[in-house]
């Protein structure tokens, strides 16, 4: 039985990047004891979502990966023999930033980053300000506990980036996120399905494709954003295994049976069955000659 056991940690976050950091950790260690052999943190868990505004002054907040906080990481990562996925504000060289996850390995290795390769630019997200869209291509990285696959947010709403990671090997699909309803929304409706639709697309990620999706995100409010939680984990067949409130902090530890992928893939073959020979108009931007 190849049986792994994912620690996911919702939390909410202040202006005081130490503090945020200490609760990250503290909170890893709680999925630690609980189990966890692979702890993912949300989008960005250092500081609140500073692209809601677009301000030079956020440029502070960006730092070196590997750096001072992956090394703390590292540290925490080999004392506790856990992996641990790290969303951050990376500074690459003045002027040129990235929204980055890092992997670090049960021994306190530093396997590598994911660039996040989709960069939004809306209202509440203005991400273009900051990011320079990923340059590092798909990842995914052989952890003592599997091969695990890392997109972030914004990513998620595109099938083709859980393909490709997917088809490189990736057993369990990590999606580090923060995202949440605009408080000026006076229609609960529309509130309610923004968030079914970012539920639904990526559990069409897990039955696409044969694996685990495990999408944390972050909750309480910040500015005119009311993250919405809702953290969870679906099988291969898009189930639910696990889903988070809306309004908590949440640590919680879901065992996953990688062994199942082979039964998935097998009933429903889709891997065997993509022709791949017709799909080169998809790399086209609109088909419209």
């Amino acid at each position: 039985m190849r049986n792994v056991k994912v620690g996911l940690v919702q939390m909410s976050c202040t202006a005081d990047v130490n503090d945020n950091l200490a609760k990250a950790i503290a909170k890893t260690r709680e999925a630690a004891a609980q189990g966890a052999q692979i702890v993912c943190l949300q989008e960005l868990f250092k500081s609140l979502y500073f692209c809601d505004v677009e301000d030079h002054a956020n440029f502070s907040l960006g730092e070196a990966i590997p750096g001072p906080t992956t090394d703390v990481l590292s540290e925490l990562a080999k004392k506790l023999g856990i992996v641990i996925i790290a969303s951050l504000f990376e500074k690459r060289a003045p002027g040129l930033y990235h929204n980055t996850t890092a992997v670090l390995d049960a021994d306190g290795s530093y396997l590598g980053k994911y660039r996040k390769m989709h960069i939004p630019d809306d209202p509440g997200y203005y991400e273009k300000f900051y990011f320079t869209p990923g340059d590092l291509g798909y990842k995914v990285f052989q952890t003592k506990f599997g091969k695990l696959g890392v997109l972030i947010c914004w990513d998620q709403w595109y099938p083709e980036a859980a393909r490709i990671t997917s088809l490189m090997g990736a057993e369990i699909l990590f999606y580090p996120t923060a995202i949440g309803w605009d408080v000026n929304e006076q229609d609960p409706a529309i509130s309610q399905e923004q968030y079914n639709a970012w539920q639904t697309i990526q559990r069409s990620h897990s039955v696409a494709n044969g694996v685990y999706v495990v999408s944390v995100n972050r909750v309480g409010r910040e500015a005119d954003q009311q993250f919405w939680g809702g953290s969870f984990v679906s099988n291969p067949f898009g189930s639910l295994m696990y889903l988070a409130s809306h309004d908590q902090e949440e640590t919680k530890v879901i065992e996953l049976d990688l062994d199942k992928t082979e039964y998935y893939r097998t009933t429903w073959p889709y891997l065997r069955d993509r022709r791949i020979d017709s799909y080169q108009p998809i790399t086209k931007r609109l088909i419209d000659e």
